[in-house]
């Protein structure tokens, strides 16, 4: 049951990441560069993002924030704008994605700790 746990997890956080990148694209860049390209980024990122927290992320301070800053890297690599437009997309995707986790958790979907962008 843990590893069909696992898969779900997995799924419902790369579907959240994905919503919010491509949200996030859409108002920062004002671009539509479609769903499989914000999976993509979604899940380049999440990878990213776990070996970096692997490796640095139990330094306190500069690990989360080193983590932070190659997240948003992944995003400015994939999308055009620049870092700060990067930053706007990523700011963008993780409040799409706070919300849509409240609202699943609230009517009782997941719970709250199902998230698909990094530090929520």
């Amino acid at each position: 049951m843990a590893v069909l746990d696992s898969v779900v997890f997995f799924l419902l956080s790369l579907i959240l990441g994905t919503i919010g990148i491509y949200a996030g694209v859409r108002l920062v860049a004002d671009r539509d560069v479609g769903y499989v390209n914000a999976a993509i980024t979604a899940l380049i990122g999440a990878l990213v993002w776990g070996l970096v927290s692997f490796f640095v992320g139990w330094i306190p301070l500069l690990g989360p924030l080193l983590m932070l800053v190659i997240w948003v890297g992944v995003i400015n690599w994939r999308y055009p704008g620049g870092w700060v437009a990067a930053a706007g997309i990523g700011l963008v995707a993780w409040i799409v994605v706070l919300v849509v986790a409240y609202v699943l958790a609230t009517v009782g979907f997941v719970t709250p700790d199902a998230l698909g962008i990094p530090g929520v």
